[in-house]
């Protein structure tokens, strides 16, 4: 077998093994729920601190999850409770949200079944015709995943109060992995959006700092990349609705927040490349702003949920660092 197959065999394997160590454990089921809409996935799991490490045992920092999967409804909020655990046992309060995913499938000949939280197939199949296909998870509802995310933002102060009151919410950070990790940069970034806007705010939200997780953070190279199967032309729509709603959803086009920004980045991370966080930092730069960018030696895009992970604590020490 050539080199070149036989590392991209091997990069291969690597990559399996990391999203099977991501996946491989139980979920955590949250201490509190609360709704912040009345559609079934307007809701926030909540989990209490398991330590206290806050001086004089006072409120623990809110850190605010927001899942990936690439916007697709297959992939919800359970993937990621392990994570959540994972930060309330360094002594965090967390609110781990859940939000409208693209639920509509759409029959795709050939199209490949399988794949991980953020892969194209999901598996499954029908009749067409008399021959089975595949069927692909739509990425994202537009306007409903952002209307979600504006919401449980909006709804979160008064939620931990009553919910988490070991929580504060003045010590909020957002993050986010993959996809989640373009919702926590948009989060941050409602006081940009165009003024026509639904979703505006008339000030930077109260964060003390986001943390994005190999995020699709710049849709025109996650585009070019065809990032996650062409989730970003799904999320949006393609051809003239692409270009028209990028103003309103691309964090790379909505700097600089003014709000403290760390971007985690596997560098062996195929799923989402290096050269999407990258594009975004850059964007940033030209904007005026510094956002820091961590680059994790042979990791790749799993490991940074995965409480298993040396990366996953790395990803618990940045958050540490802005809210603490």
């Amino acid at each position: 077998m050539p080199d070149d197959a036989v590392g991209r065999a091997a990069a291969e394997a690597r990559a399996a093994a990391e999203e099977e160590s991501a996946f491989s454990h139980p979920a955590v089921d949250p201490d509190a729920t609360a709704a912040y809409g009345d559609d079934p996935d307007q809701v926030i799991d909540f989990y209490t601190p398991r330590v206290a490490v806050s001086p004089g045992g006072g409120l623990a920092p809110l850190v605010v999850v927001l899942h990936g999967g690439a916007w697709r409804a297959p992939y919800d909020r359970r993937h990621v409770t392990p994570f959540a655990d994972f930060l309330a046992r360094r002594g965090f309060a967390v609110a781990n949200v859940e939000y409208r995913r693209g639920g509509v499938s759409v029959p795709a000949q050939g199209a490949a079944a399988g794949g991980g939280a953020d892969g194209v197939g999901a598996g499954g199949g029908g009749a067409a015709g008399g021959g089975a296909v595949d069927v692909v998870p739509v990425a994202g509802r537009w306007p409903e995943t952002f209307d979600d995310v504006a919401a449980a933002m909006d709804a979160l102060p008064g939620l931990v109060r009553e919910f988490l009151p070991q929580g504060d919410p003045r010590r909020m950070v957002v993050t986010g992995h993959s996809a989640g990790g373009h919702l926590a940069l948009w989060a941050a970034a409602r006081h940009l959006l165009p003024a026509d806007a639904a979703w505006r705010i008339d000030r930077p939200a109260p964060l003390r700092g986001v943390v994005a997780l190999a995020p699709i953070a710049d849709f025109t190279v996650a585009d070019k990349l065809d990032v996650c199967g062409g989730a970003c032309r799904q999320l949006l729509g393609s051809g003239e609705e692409f270009t028209a709603r990028m103003p309103y959803a691309d964090p790379a086009l909505l700097l600089p927040t003014g709000i403290a920004t760390t971007l985690v980045q596997g560098r062996t991370d195929t799923v989402v490349p290096q050269a999407v966080a990258e594009a975004y930092a850059d964007a940033a730069a030209k904007a005026g702003e510094v956002v820091g960018l961590t680059l994790l030696e042979d990791v790749g895009h799993f490991p940074l949920i995965d409480p298993a992970a040396d990366a996953c604590a790395v990803v618990a020490e940045e958050i540490a660092q802005l809210a603490w």
